[in-house]
């Protein structure tokens, strides 16, 4: 039993100091991370099929049939190994460039239906919306390194297009 005001150390580390950086350097040059960022904007939107009455529209949508908004938050994750001269798996800084440049600067303030030409044709729901984004941003990055963009449109609703390779 120790004595009072000593303390006894149970661990002991058996890797020698050299084998635990050539460890932790082995582990990061296989070693898949994912790193993520979030953008948010704020857009208007009508789900409407133009080939649809305005009754049949409101009974397929009900109220989103009406314009609207909402606060979206779009999340991009992207993976692959650590840099050893920088420490990323790609500075966040460009990301959120490409997000920006791709997406946020043509539909943050705008309505998605009609003032947005990349978008032009398409029913502005979550999962268009998602699907239209990750066209966008994936050219833009090293190849492969894409995993998910996921759009928040509200708290409780998401979608998210996923390349878990």
């Amino acid at each position: 039993m120790p004595k009072a005001g000593r303390v006894e150390v149970a661990y002991h580390d058996q890797i020698a100091p050299d084998a635990a950086v050539a460890d932790r350097e082995a582990m990061a040059s296989s070693t898949t991370v994912l790193v993520s960022r979030r953008e948010s904007f704020n857009a208007a939107h009508q789900l409407r099929d133009p080939g649809l009455s305005d009754e049949q529209n409101q009974r397929l949508f009900g109220k989103c049939a009406n314009l609207h908004g909402h606060n979206y938050v779009l999340e991009v994750v992207v993976a692959g190994q650590v840099d050893p001269a920088t420490g990323y798996v790609l500075d966040l800084k460009r990301l959120s460039d490409v997000m920006c440049r791709q997406v946020i600067q043509d539909v943050d303030h705008s309505n998605l239906n009609t003032d947005v030409p990349w978008l032009e044709g398409c029913i502005p729901t979550a999962e268009n919306l998602v699907m239209a984004f990750w066209a966008r941003i994936r050219p833009e990055l090293p190849e492969g390194s894409l995993r998910s963009v996921r759009l928040w449109e509200t708290e409780k609703n998401w979608a998210e297009v996923a390349d878990h390779a």
